[in-house]
C-alpha cells in the first residue's frame, strides 16, 4: 500500500466570517499582531491576545526591515520576552487545542505572522482575511 501525501498545504487565510464562527465555538484564539500604538489609536479587539508582529519577528531572530525597525524602535527582546510569547501561544494552541487566528489592520501582517507560526510547527495558525476591518464589519 502506498501512502498518499496531501498535494498542498492548508490555506493560510480564512474569511472573517469563518474566523468568527470558530471563535464563537470557542475553539480558536485571536492573536492581534498590531503594534501598541495602533491598539491605542484604533482600539483593541475584545478577547484577543496582543502579540505585536515586529516583536514576534525579533524574538524569532528574523531581521526587521528598516521601516519595521523604525516603527518598533525598541531594544532587542530578552529571553524572558521569548518565553512569555511562547507561553501565551502554547497556552492557547496546545493546552486548549485552539486554532490560532492572527489579526492586523488589513490582513497583510497577520498573513506573515501565520506563516511564522506555521514555520514553528503551529499547523493551525491562520490569518483573518481583511484583518480587524473585516472583523469589525461582522460585529
Amino acid at each position: 500500500m502506498v501512502a498518499v501525501k496531501p498535494t498542498q498545504e492548508p490555506p493560510l487565510e480564512i474569511s472573517a466570517e469563518t474566523a468568527n464562527e470558530i471563535v464563537r465555538l470557542r475553539i480558536a484564539t485571536l492573536i492581534d499582531v498590531r503594534q501598541p500604538t495602533e491598539l491605542e489609536l484604533e482600539g483593541e479587539v475584545p478577547d484577543a491576545e496582543s502579540v505585536p508582529l515586529f516583536d514576534l519577528k525579533k524574538i524569532l531572530g528574523h531581521k526587521l526591515t528598516e521601516e519595521e525597525q523604525e516603527i518598533l524602535d525598541c531594544d532587542l527582546p530578552t529571553p524572558r520576552d521569548a518565553r512569555l510569547f511562547l507561553s501565551i501561544i502554547n497556552k492557547h494552541h496546545y493546552q486548549k487545542g485552539n486554532v490560532l487566528l492572527c489579526l492586523c489592520n488589513s490582513g497583510k501582517r497577520s498573513l506573515h505572522a501565520a506563516q511564522l507560526l506555521r514555520s514553528m510547527g503551529y499547523d493551525r495558525a491562520y490569518s483573518v482575511r481583511g484583518g480587524v476591518r473585516a472583523w469589525r464589519e461582522l460585529m
